[in-house]
């Protein structure tokens, strides 16, 4: 790795103007490009003090040889050479946009001199109208649909020039579905304007043709030909089946793309609906690494340049808005851009009310559940699941690869219902039967590493006792029999410190490894040393330590909330005169949650068995004479070290608000 002082451009050889800035790295090749208001400010900012830089930056500036700068008039030109210099170089340390799915279009060769009805995936071809995107059940149904109507040549060229030399057209030809132009049924000018027809009708105008086919009907009526009013009445249903499939969603006037992001730390899932005439005409979605650390304005800004620096004026269609969740920091100059890909106003702004509000919604929903389906197919993989572990045993230096992976978190409300949660991983698959969650009282709950070191204690002191039963009794207990190949605490040198402590103190110090994973920069500190271990932000093995260290954050939380809320609700009916623990009991037991008894009034609570009116009334005006936010137990959850009662992992009445999610399949755990 190349240290970036060696190659670190002097402050004042940097101009301040509007550019674009490509890194290199010692083979010549462009790693990263990126774009800046000020090239000074932005460059400066990459050689910055390497603690400080984030893992993807730290990496790339060390993976880089040299820097170089070129700039240009406005903002605007500056967007459209990075654009242009990511698509020439494909940097790898650039988001990447790839489709989660390869999507059908429904495509028109235009340039061809008969022009072509297909179904086409993958690359855009210059001089072809595209369609869609489609599901490929519903392209292949529209296309047959609409080839009665509009029979526009649908052969490959192969199949056609067959025709042309035996002059007998294919079987579309005689059952016209095709104008059968191979042996000239039709001009060269008569085909054309059928598949001119044909993308009039796709591209939003299917009343102006329906219209035209009811008066041909009402015509041929008239004259007694009832066998044309017969065809066209077919061909009026034809098109009235393709049109009505797509929903109206939005007034008819609108044309519309409507972007939505969903994103975590190491991925984002976007998904976009494109409204043309008040209809989605299509669905699309993709899924970004996030090499690079951006914030959803820089993310967005990304999307955009990428989606739509792919498409010219002829095959994009872009529409007259651009509805996205956040606008990007150069908004103004997007939209610019845009426009003049369109050849006119396209608006680009973020919808806060009504039907595009509410769209916008169903949008980021899709986006949702394409995240959680690329995660489960991601981390369901056993090789995926192998290269993770085998990624770690490197990285860590480990004998053999982890194969039970422990984590452990704390959580509490400054330093109060101080709680603990370990979950456990074998072969890259969560054990959702041998979570644990410890309650932690007394001395241990003064700060997150000594929570930390008696979590670790207590965990392992069970483990030393059951080691030494009878392997058939140790296996009927299954609480703490096996040791972990690695164990994980969410924190830094301190609660690792902590973590090692305690094992020390029990004489397995050398026997089990021990690394803290840190939120902030996602940097995994071993016990021995000054600095972290940095994985790269795509390594399958970090994805491995974050899913595992989100899930045991979740637990722990999940834990403490329940037994906040149980404290705060004991607290308060202590206080009231003449509840014993029966009647408290028989309360929590009939609303069944804080929240409810709350919110019940003086009748509602006298339903409750041994509960008269007087005492009704007095458990209501004791919860509604207590602040609001003491009462319903708010306040903001702080997780770092972990604490474990070895309890089993079921949390009564937290399963229904806070559903565990297997990270390996993406299956929602029962909680």
């Amino acid at each position: 790795m190349a240290d970036p002082s060696s190659y670190r451009p002097r402050t004042g050889e940097i101009p301040t103007e509007p550019g674009v800035y490509r890194f290199r790295d010692p083979h010549g090749r462009v790693i990263y490009v990126g774009k800046a208001k000020s090239l000074r400010q932005r460059l400066t900012s990459y050689f910055a003090n390497p603690l400080t830089l984030l893992p993807k930056t730290y990496a790339m500036v060390h993976a880089a040889s040299s820097v170089e700068w070129t700039v240009v008039g406005s903002e605007l030109e500056a967007l459209q050479l990075e654009y242009t210099w990511i698509k020439e170089y494909a940097p790898r340390y650039n988001l990447a946009f790839r489709d989660d799915k390869t999507y059908p279009y429904l495509a028109v060769t235009m340039g061809e001199k008969f022009p072509r009805v297909q179904v086409l995936r993958g690359e855009r071809r210059k001089g072809t109208r595209y369609f869609g995107p489609y599901t490929a059940g519903a392209i292949r149904e529209t296309m047959d649909t609409l080839l009665r109507v509009f029979p526009v040549r649908s052969c490959s060229a192969g199949v056609f020039r067959r025709a042309e030399q035996s002059g007998r057209p294919c079987l579309l030809g005689y059952i016209d579905k095709c104008s059968a132009p191979c042996v000239g049924r039709v001009s060269e000018e008569e085909h054309r304007s059928l598949a001119e027809d044909f993308c009039s009708f796709m591209g939003g105008e299917a009343r102006r043709f329906i219209a035209q086919l009811e008066k041909r009907m009402a015509a041929a009526v008239a004259e007694l030909d009832y066998e044309q009013a017969a065809r066209l009445r077919d061909d009026i249903i034809a098109m009235r089946k393709v049109f009505e499939r797509n929903a109206v969603v939005l007034a008819e006037e609108t044309d519309a793309d409507v972007f939505a992001v969903e994103e975590d730390e190491l991925e984002a899932a976007v998904q976009v609906f494109h409204v043309r005439g008040g209809r989605i005409r299509g669905q699309r979605g993709w899924v970004v690494e996030k090499v690079e650390d951006t914030t959803p304005a820089e993310l967005v800004g990304h999307l955009l340049t990428q989606v739509y620096g792919e498409q010219s004026e002829t095959d994009g269609r872009l529409p007259r808005e651009v509805l996205v969740p956040v606008l990007p920091d150069d908004a103004d100059g997007l939209a610019a851009w845009l426009s003049s890909l369109r050849g006119a106003k396209v608006a680009l702004r973020v919808p806060q009310r009504g039907d595009k509000a509410a769209l916008m919604g169903t949008v980021h929903e899709n986006a949702v559940q394409a995240l959680r389906l690329h995660k489960s197919r991601r981390a369901g993989d056993i090789t995926t699941r192998s290269l993770a572990l085998q990624e770690l045993q490197e990285a860590l230096e480990l004998p053999e690869p982890p194969l039970r992976i422990e984590c452990f978190d704390i959580s509490h409300v400054q330093g109060t219902n101080v709680v603990g949660s370990m979950v456990v991983v074998e072969d890259g698959i969560a054990k959702k039967a041998e979570y644990r969650r410890f309650s932690i009282t007394g001395d241990a709950a003064r700060d997150d590493t000594s929570a930390m070191r008696d979590v670790l204690t207590r965990r392992f002191r069970g483990y030393l006792a059951e080691r030494e039963l009878p392997v058939e009794e140790r296996e009927r207990s299954g609480r703490f029999a096996y040791p972990p190949n690695l164990v994980v605490v969410d924190g830094g040198q301190p609660q690792v410190s902590a973590a090692v402590k305690a094992l020390a103190d029990l004489g397995l110090g050398d026997e089990i490894r021990v690394v803290g994973l840190a939120k902030r920069l996602e940097e995994v500190w071993p016990p021995e040393g000054d600095f972290p271990v940095i994985l790269p932000r795509a390594s399958q093995g970090l994805y491995l330590l974050q899913r595992i260290r989100d899930e045991a954050h979740r637990f722990a939380i999940a834990f403490h909330r329940h037994k906040r809320g149980k404290s705060m609700t004991a607290s308060v009916l202590d206080e009231v005169p003449g509840l014993g623990p029966a009647r408290k009991k028989a309360l929590l037991a009939h609303f069944g949650s804080v929240k409810r008894l709350k919110a019940a009034g003086p009748a509602e609570l006298a339903e409750v068995s041994g509960v008269g009116p007087a005492l009704a009334a007095a458990v209501h005006a004791r919860f509604h004479g207590v602040p609001e936010g003491a009462a319903a137990g708010t306040g903001a959850d702080s997780a770092g070290a972990g604490d474990l009662t070895g309890e089993p992992a079921t949390v009564p009445g937290v399963s229904d608000t806070m559903p565990a999610v297997n990270y390996s399949t993406g299956e929602i755990l029962d909680s």
